[in-house]
């Protein structure tokens, strides 16, 4: 269903909210996006790192006309709003979690019944369109999300019924598994620097934008070539999806190879992100869980990396 029309809720995230006069200001020292390329038509996806380089979140970013809005994995709003706000005393700029304030659908094969909610979306990943207090974003090809005050939330989600059916998160997922969108959960929470998870692959970090929390680790890790470590779309004949964060073994290393990053069912089997070394993962024999598990199939990204074009962001 994953590739066929139909939109479901998107329960499994939260939207911290960064309110004020500095918020810009405040975040494009802390972020790995370049906030200056943000605008009302334009969203972006970003991490947060910690001094040695490793996301504490990662999320899509959105400006809103007093502040900053940011979608992540729910369990991380929390502990991200108590380690941004040690920062942000002498900003003027308010943090809070927005997580009830916004109902958020992922909608695929539907930019029909988006224009009919007056939501002409582009078809350019990461654009933005607003239209009588909703808000849609282009995820990646074909999928959007739509964003709704928790006041509309009823009457958007009856007009969405009206011209979609609906499924369930796992669709959704494997969608962002298809476009090659990693995403720090709980589970993977200061495990991955951003290109482990290919994030300046998908406009997430930009190597022009100077200073911010991690940036001397993760600007070397870009222009010295040394990571060894990248994320790879794999598949599995199996019926549990693995959690984030199950180790990857091969018979020939000692100590895991790498990590799933996220995983859902499919219609054969099971499909997945992993951060995997790059020589064990083109070797092959990539198994779940111990060097016994299940063996991994590797599967194609629908982008290539490409160092020389990354670093112009």
């Amino acid at each position: 269903m994953a590739d066929s029309a139909f939109f479901c809720t998107l329960t499994h995230e939260g939207v911290l909210a960064v309110i004020g006069a500095d918020a810009s200001k405040f975040l494009q020292g802390q972020l790995t996006c370049n906030l200056n390329y943000l605008s009302d038509t334009r969203s972006s996806l970003g991490a947060r790192c910690t001094q040695k380089g490793r996301m504490q979140s990662s999320f899509r970013i959105l400006l809103q006309p007093d502040g900053c809005l940011l979608a992540m994995a729910r369990e991380l709003v929390e502990p991200q709003l108590a380690d941004l706000k040690k920062y942000a005393v002498f900003s003027k700029s308010k943090l809070t979690d927005d997580s009830a304030n916004w109902v958020r659908f992922g909608l695929s094969g539907a930019d029909a019944v988006l224009a009919g909610l007056g939501l002409d979306l582009p078809a350019d990943t990461d654009s933005v369109v607003r239209a009588n207090g909703l808000i849609a974003i282009r995820a990646s090809h074909n999928r959007a999300e739509l964003w709704a005050p928790a006041d509309q939330a009823d009457s958007v989600t009856r007009e969405l019924h009206a011209h979609l059916p609906q499924a369930n998160l796992n669709e959704w997922l494997l969608g962002q598994i298809r476009a090659g969108i990693g995403q720090v959960m709980e589970q993977t929470r200061e495990l991955f620097i951003p290109q482990m998870i290919n994030l300046q692959a998908v406009g997430g970090v930009s190597f022009k934008k100077g200073c911010y929390t991690g940036q001397e680790i993760v600007a070397r890790m870009q222009y010295l070539g040394k990571l060894k470590r990248h994320l790879y779309r794999l598949s599995l004949d199996l019926n549990e999806v693995p959690l984030p964060g199950t180790p990857l073994f091969a018979p020939t290393h000692s100590s895991a190879i790498g990590e799933v990053v996220i995983g859902a069912r499919s219609e054969h089997g099971v499909e997945l992100l992993a951060v995997l070394q790059s020589e064990a993962a083109h070797a092959g024999d990539v198994h779940l869980g111990d060097a016994q598990g299940p063996e991994l199939t590797l599967l194609d990204l629908p982008y290539q990396l490409d160092r020389d074009r990354e670093i112009q962001r």
